[in-house]
């Protein structure tokens, strides 16, 4: 019972978050919390394993990485449902570690980045502490995997941002993107 409630205050704290902001889509390496009301052999913490998929007893094997919570609560419910007909199944987001994106290059900070709400490009280069006195504020580039295994490289400049022009350059980062600031030219 204790952990329930556990998972049910944490749901609720999620909930409350999400409806300010875009719902949290769940990445290889997330750590989730799984309980079905008074049902105590049915409270696990989950991980999304690097294929994406979790793992859950009466359930099986399901998808879950880039689906919401509400999601992955609605496709656990629905085939449990066999075996408890009027579960109360809760799915709460314990540690989100699997959504990181990544400042390489001429920053101050380069590294990875924990990605615990949504992020601008400009916030995450800020939270790398800034482009280095080498970094080249209009050569800046996203590497992004896009959905048919391609990678997809999308400018950024941050002269222009700076100068008031293409603001919607900055655009809001995915789990797994990573930005690249190469040196300036000297000539």
């Amino acid at each position: 019972m204790r952990h329930f409630l556990t998972f049910l205050v944490i749901g609720i704290l999620y909930a409350g978050g999400a409806a300010a902001e875009e719902s949290y889509r769940l990445n290889p390496g997330d750590l989730i919390g799984i309980s079905v009301w008074k049902e105590e052999g049915l409270e696990r913490q989950v991980l999304v394993l690097p294929d994406g998929t979790i793992q859950f007893p009466l359930v099986g094997e399901i998808a879950a990485s880039g689906k919401t919570i509400d999601d992955v609560q609605v496709d656990i419910t629905e085939r449990i449902k066999k075996y408890i007909p009027d579960a109360v199944v809760t799915v709460a987001v314990i540690n989100a570690i699997g959504n990181k994106v990544y400042v390489i290059g001429d920053v101050n900070r380069p590294g990875e980045i924990q990605l615990v709400r949504p992020l601008t490009v400009l916030q995450a280069l800020s939270m790398a502490g800034g482009l280095n006195a080498f970094g080249s504020e209009s050569r800046i580039r996203i590497i992004r995997q896009a959905a048919d295994g391609q990678q997809q490289v999308i400018r950024f400049d941050l002269e222009e941002i700076k100068a008031g022009r293409a603001l919607d350059s900055n655009i809001t980062l995915q789990s797994g993107d990573t930005i690249i600031v190469p040196g300036a030219s000297l000539f």
